[in-house]
């Protein structure tokens, strides 16, 4: 059963008090001139902290040669990477613990001609794209706003143009657009710079993106399920406005299936997925992407779908957030404001619950987000639980009703379970447990606090 829940949200926010305090904190033994990296990666990052003298449990080990420590620490930070932190000594239950403090700094900072970065948990060294758009995001600019030199207004697709035109008047968004040029329009939507395209205009209006950066294609392939047989596969390529449709024509002719029903005398052909969520996956990965990284691909099975797009969230929200009200921080400022004024997205970082929310509208189970190769991945599922399905499985009348019932609100409690069917705690226990060794539910907590979400 290919089936998610609100498990990994719950499973997130569970987890969130001990996450973040992992993000800004390391504890290490002892000290070793490797433990570098992750000042420097705290440094490029949000800041942290490294305790010199405790474990990996936070239990305090001490260190012998804490007085040399204290001279040589502050020397090599300041010596291999020309910064300084806040290096103290503590004494704790007669052993001694050196805590550094790092801030973030507002240059990147390198570590003998390498940069690190602390992202989560981990301190990992920048390399090519993310290097790039890392230097570039330090020193206040984006790669979208960046001016293509080699560009001209020959290279702007006018009949994109049109259609941006007509779809920002019915929005309502950019006003006074009557009767603009194209550059008068690129203007308007501070796609130039003193006369210059920037890079945001060629993606998003441009004849031949690809003659420009090469991996502007999105890569489409329907797999088996054991992932790497392939069965077929697409390449659709243009700018953002034109590949949109041509992405969401091709899944809907050759990649998708029409479940046809009739309403009275009118017959109804829906997608498996809902329209909403496949646009909006669409576009925050045509938008949001890494356009210095791999292709946006988008793998269809018999059973579910995904999109990734290179380049993971931004240090300031985490994937639980992403489920709630948040903010909006695009990887590509300018051009997500030129896609907002002409109506194909929003600028209140909606787009995730818009997804979320078309998918459990449409009865389907709840998508899941995840980042993944440094980038970020929305898998949506078909309806695999239905009444047929379970039946199949050989659960009893009970527990085929409470799936049905619960799947919505995608948890359950043992008590809940109880009460709704009338049976004892120690029935409900064992129909539920019978669910979990099905791998249709997980399992988390124990006794009273016991609660069993969808997978």
């Amino acid at each position: 059963m290919h089936n998610i829940s609100f498990f990994f949200r719950i499973f997130a926010k569970n987890l969130n008090g001990v996450m973040s305090e992992k993000q800004n904190i390391e504890y290490k033994s002892s000290w070793h001139d490797d433990h570098l990296k992750e000042v420097c990666g705290f440094a490029n990052a949000q800041g942290g902290q490294i305790f010199v003298g405790r474990n990996d449990a936070n239990k305090v080990v001490g260190l012998k040669d804490h007085k040399k420590l204290m001279d040589d620490i502050p020397n090599k930070i300041k010596n291999s990477m020309g910064i300084t932190a806040d290096v103290n000594l503590m004494e704790e239950d007669g052993q001694y613990v050196i805590e550094i403090t790092v801030m973030p700094c507002p240059v990147p900072i390198s570590l003998r001609g390498r940069y690190y970065y602390r992202s989560g948990s981990v301190t990992m060294e920048l390399t090519g794209a993310a290097l790039s758009e890392f230097l570039l995001k330090k020193t206040g600019h984006t790669w979208d706003d960046m001016v293509e030199p080699h560009a001209t207004l020959n290279d702007i697709d006018e009949e994109t143009i049109k259609i941006y035109l007509r779809k920002a008047k019915e929005i309502g968004r950019l006003p006074d657009i009557e009767g603009l040029s194209t550059l008068e329009l690129l203007e308007k939507l501070r796609l130039t710079k003193n006369g210059e395209i920037k890079r945001a205009a060629i993606v998003l209006f441009g004849k031949d993106p690809g003659r420009f950066y090469p991996n502007t294609f999105v890569k489409i392939g329907k797999f088996e399920d054991d992932d790497f047989t392939i069965r077929f596969q697409e390449m659709e390529d243009g700018n953002i406005i034109q590949i949109l449709e041509q992405i969401v024509r091709t899944l809907d002719y050759k990649f998708l299936i029409r479940n046809i029903s009739f309403k009275g005398f009118n017959r109804v052909e829906p997608l498996e997925y809902p329209e909403t969520a496949l646009r909006e996956m669409l576009l925050n990965a045509l938008i949001h992407r890494n356009y210095m990284g791999a292709p946006t691909q988008i793998r269809v099975y018999d059973s579910k779908m995904f999109v990734w797009n290179d380049g993971g969230l931004p240090t300031t929200i985490t994937l639980p957030q992403l489920t709630q009200s948040h903010s909006s921080h695009p990887r590509n400022p300018t051009l997500a404001r030129a896609c907002f004024l002409g109506g194909y997205i929003d600028s209140w970082g909606s787009g995730i619950m818009k997804i979320i929310n078309s998918c459990l509208e449409a009865g389907l189970p709840m998508p899941e987000l995840k980042e993944k190769e440094g980038g970020f991945i929305v898998t949506l599922f078909k309806n695999n639980l239905t009444k047929e399905n379970l039946q199949k499985l050989g659960l009893n009348q009970r527990q085929i009703d409470a799936i049905l019932f619960y799947k919505s609100k995608g948890e359950v409690t043992s008590s809940e379970y109880a009460e709704k069917f009338n049976v004892t705690d120690r029935t409900a226990r064992t129909d539920l447990t019978d669910l979990v060794d099905k791998k249709l539910l997980v399992k988390q907590g124990e006794y009273k606090s016991t609660k069993f979400y969808f997978r």
